[in-house]
């Protein structure tokens, strides 16, 4: 069986890899020969297939393949039980290999992960969705302060204030400043230095590049393209995204009218992806998912930051991930 690693120069997780290809294959009759191809350019990237580094081909196929992923230098990033990772797994590199499954001894516990947890996850898209998803509050106070937050970014386009959330948990004798810091811990809202609400998915008080307008309701600041996209869903009402390219900076509108999307330009996609880094999504995610003008447009972007991996979504794609996040997190008062 031949394995080659398509690599940058000095990739960190090169290493990673070989040793859990050495774990995978430990104590069974298998013999592999490991090559290197170090890839400096982007052209190389095309010609080789390297999707971002470092790729592992098996008999000339790459076995973790994404549709909709690119040629690129940039950082690679593998869903595992731990979240998303420089490496595949050791339970992956065994199927990958047609070996049995057992269990991943020790998990990857050099993990550096973007969006955790993702288990069972086949790309990054899946992988932020399972984060979102667990990331809710954990019981009925921070259940009600969070709808009320919530809420008020919808009907106000602002944060509440410490008053009108301590009415949520009145009954309760409950801190209000508890229960944001337990929503901050649970990265389910971002407070800031000084203990201000400064984000709550998918809302941000701060300006962003994604401006939404709610119809009959105000204009607010989407904390990424995806979030953008989910407001609809959660708000089940109508709204127009304004956004912008952060290579070429030109405009791009995307409007959801009763769930059917339009966009300009009409070849507008998404990039999905993130830091190979522990942290909240506000801070290793969020700033990565942007819309880009077109493919090729979003490509060279990630070629001019080969430290972010992640993949391009039509936008389509990105509007269904946006709605699996987001639709149905807000309730009816």
């Amino acid at each position: 069986m031949r394995l080659e690693i398509l690599q940058v120069p000095d990739c960190p997780n090169v290493t990673v890899l070989e040793d859990r290809i050495g774990q995978a294959i430990a104590e069974e009759p298998v013999t592999v020969d490991i090559e290197h191809r170090v890839v400096t350019d982007q052209e190389q990237a095309v010609a080789t297939g390297m999707t971002g580094s470092p790729t592992l081909l098996i008999d000339g196929r790459d076995p973790f393949a994404v549709a909709g992923s690119v040629p690129s230098l940039s950082c690679r990033l593998y869903p595992s039980a731990d979240g998303l990772d420089g490496a595949p797994s050791v339970p992956a590199l065994r199927a990958a290999l047609g070996l049995p499954t057992i269990d991943d001894p020790g998990g990857s516990g050099d993990t550096t992960s973007c969006c955790p947890p993702a288990a069972g996850s086949e790309s990054a898209a899946e992988a932020l969705n399972s984060w979102r998803a667990d990331a809710r509050p954990a019981g009925p106070n921070s259940h009600a302060v969070h709808q009320a937050i919530l809420r008020s970014y919808a009907d106000r386009g602002r944060p509440p204030t410490i008053d009108e959330l301590s009415e949520a948990v009145a009954e309760q004798d409950v801190p209000t400043s508890a229960v944001l810091q337990e929503l901050h811990d649970a990265d389910v809202i971002r407070l800031d230095e000084n203990g201000a609400i400064a984000s709550a998915y998918p809302f941000s008080t701060a300006p962003t590049p994604h401006q939404v307008r709610i119809t009959d309701g105000p204009v607010v600041h989407a904390m990424c393209a995806v979030d953008a996209l989910g407001l609809a869903a959660m708000l089940d009402t109508d709204i127009e995204v304004t956004s912008s390219d952060p290579l070429t900076h030109a405009p791009i509108t995307v409007t959801i009218r009763d769930q059917h999307l339009s966009s300009d330009p009409a070849s507008a996609v998404v990039f999905v992806g993130g830091q190979a880094t522990q942290g909240p999504s506000a801070d290793t995610c969020c700033n990565y998912l942007n819309f880009f003008t077109d493919r090729s447009t979003a490509a060279r972007w990630a070629t001019d930051h080969p430290d972010i991996g992640g993949e391009v979504l039509d936008l389509a794609q990105a509007h269904t991930l946006g709605n699996q996040i987001f639709a149905n997190l807000i309730e009816s008062p």
